[in-house]
C-alpha cells in the first residue's frame, strides 16, 4: 500500500512485505528483496515466520515521527494468530474426540495400554498349544481305540476344510458349489477307506461332475471361474486327505498315520524354534515373510531325527531310511504351508477362518498334513510295504 503524504513519499512506492511495521505483514513468506542486507534482527516469535525484520530506527523519521497512521509495533509482544478470537455462531462444530478401537485401551496415568499376548512368530502361543494338543489327542484316541471313529473324524475335517476354502473363495467373487463338494469329499474319503486308491480317483471324477452339473443351474456368467475354484477345492482338500484313509486301512495303519503326524509336528516345531531364534535369511518373503532358511534347516533336522526313531520302532524301518522319510515329509509339509500361504495372499485373507483359537481355521493346520500324507503313502509303500 503506497502512502501519499508527508516528506519522503518518493522513498517507497509500495508496501514493503518485509517490514514489521504492519502486523498483518509479519507472516509474509515471500523471498527477500534484492537490496536485503544481512545482519538484521530475526523475529522468531511470530508463528510461521522466521525471516528478518527491518532494523529499529535510532532517530525519528524525516516526516516528524508519524508512521503513516500506524503505531510503532516493533516493541509490542507478538500474539499468535486467532489466539484472542471469540467463537462465532457460524463456526463449524468441533470434531468429537476419537475413541480407541474395540479391545484396545490407550495409555494414561496408572493405565497401561492393553496388548495382545502373542509370540515372536505372531501366534497366540498358549491357545495354539492347547488346540494342537486337543486335536492330536482326538486323532490318537480314534486311531488306537476304534478305527471307524478315525474315519468319522477325517470325514468331518474334510467337510470343514471344504467349507473354509469355499468361503474364502468369495473374496475373489468365486462361488464354488459347496454342497456337492462337501458331499463328494465325504464320498471320496469313504471310497478310499473301503475300496482303495482307484476308487479315490473315481470319487474325484464323480465330485467334479456333480459340481459342474450343480453349477449349470446358475447360468453361464463366471462359469469358468467357479468351475476352476471347484476343481482346486476337490483336489486340494478331499483328494489329498484320502491318502490318510489309505494309510490307516492296513493292520498297522495307526502306526503309519502316527509316523506321519510325528514327522509333520516335529517339522513344524523345529522350523518354528529355529526360525524364531536363528532366522536371518527369508525363504519366501513374498509368500510367507516369517519363514527363513534357518527355520527350514531346523524342520529338516527335527523331522529326520524324529522319523528315524519312529519308523524304526513302529514300522521296523532302518534309521537311514527313516531319516530319509522324515526329510521328505518335512519338505512336503513346508511346501504345503507355502502353498496355502500363497493361496491366502492371492485371495487377500489372513486365515481361512477363525474356527481354532491361535491357529485360524482348520485348513491352517491341515495345510502341511495334506501334502505330507501322499508323500508318506508313496515312501512307506516302498520302504515298509504292507504284508
Amino acid at each position: 500500500m503506497a502512502f501519499n503524504g508527508g516528506p519522503g513519499c518518493g522513498l517507497m512506492s509500495y508496501s514493503d512485505p518485509y517490514s514489521s511495521v504492519d502486523p498483518h505483514r509479519a507472516r509474509h513468506s515471500g523471498a527477500a528483496p534484492d537490496d536485503y542486507e544481512p545482519g538484521f534482527h530475526t523475529n522468531l516469535d511470530v508463528p510461521g515466520w522466521a525471516g528478518p525484520t527491518q532494523p529499529v530506527p535510532e532517530t525519528e523519521p524525516p516526516y516528524g515521527g508519524d508512521t503513516n497512521g500506524f503505531a510503532d509495533t516493533t516493541q509490542l509482544p507478538v500474539v499468535s494468530p486467532r489466539a484472542d478470537r471469540r467463537p462465532r455462531d457460524d463456526d463449524p462444530d468441533p470434531a468429537p474426540p476419537r475413541r480407541p478401537g474395540p479391545g484396545k485401551r490407550r495409555a494414561g496415568p496408572g493405565r497401561p495400554p492393553t496388548t495382545q499376548k502373542t509370540s515372536r512368530a505372531g501366534r497366540n502361543l498358549p491357545a495354539a498349544i492347547g488346540v494342537g494338543v486337543t486335536l492330536g489327542a482326538v486323532l490318537l484316541v480314534s486311531l488306537y481305540t476304534y478305527k471307524l471313529a478315525f474315519l468319522g473324524v477325517l470325514a468331518l475335517a474334510v467337510a470343514v476344510g471344504i467349507w473354509e476354502v469355499s468361503r474364502a473363495m468369495r473374496a475373489v467373487r468365486a462361488q464354488p458349489p459347496t454342497i456337492p463338494l462337501i458331499a463328494g469329499g465325504v464320498l471320496m474319503i469313504c471310497l478310499a477307506w473301503y475300496a482303495g486308491a482307484d476308487a479315490l480317483l473315481l470319487g474325484l471324477a464323480a465330485t467334479l461332475l456333480a459340481a459342474t452339473v450343480w453349477r449349470l443351474a446358475d447360468g453361464p456368467k463366471d462359469f469358468k471361474r467357479d468351475l476352476t475354484a471347484s476343481t482346486l477345492i476337490a483336489v486340494y482338500v478331499p483328494f489329498l486327505a484320502g491318502f490318510a484313509a489309505l494309510l490307516a486301512v492296513p493292520p498297522d495303519g495307526a502306526d503309519r498315520v502316527l509316523v506321519v503326524l510325528i514327522g509333520v509336528v516335529l517339522s513344524d516345531t523345529g522350523g518354528y524354534a529355529a526360525g524364531v531364534f536363528l532366522g536371518r535369511h527369508p525363504m519366501a518373503p513374498t509368500i510367507s515373510p516369517k519363514k527363513s532358511w534357518e527355520g527350514f534347516g531346523g524342520s529338516l533336522v527335527a523331522a529326520a531325527v524324529g522319523s528315524a526313531i519312529s519308523c524304526y520302532f513302529l514300522l521296523n524301518v532302518d534309521f537311514w531310511w527313516g531319516a530319509l522319510i522324515g526329510a521328505a515329509l518335512s519338505v512336503a509339509a513346508v511346501l504345503g504351508d507355502l502353498f496355502e500361504s500363497m493361496l491366502k495372499r492371492d485371495l487377500g485373507v489372513k486365515d481361512m477362518s477363525h474356527l481354532l483359537p491361535g491357529h485360524g481355521g482348520l485348513m491352517d493346520r491341515l495345510d502341511s498334513i495334506l501334502f505330507a500324507v501322499p508323500t508318506a503313502y508313496l515312501l512307506l509303500s516302498i520302504f515298509a510295504p504292507v504284508r
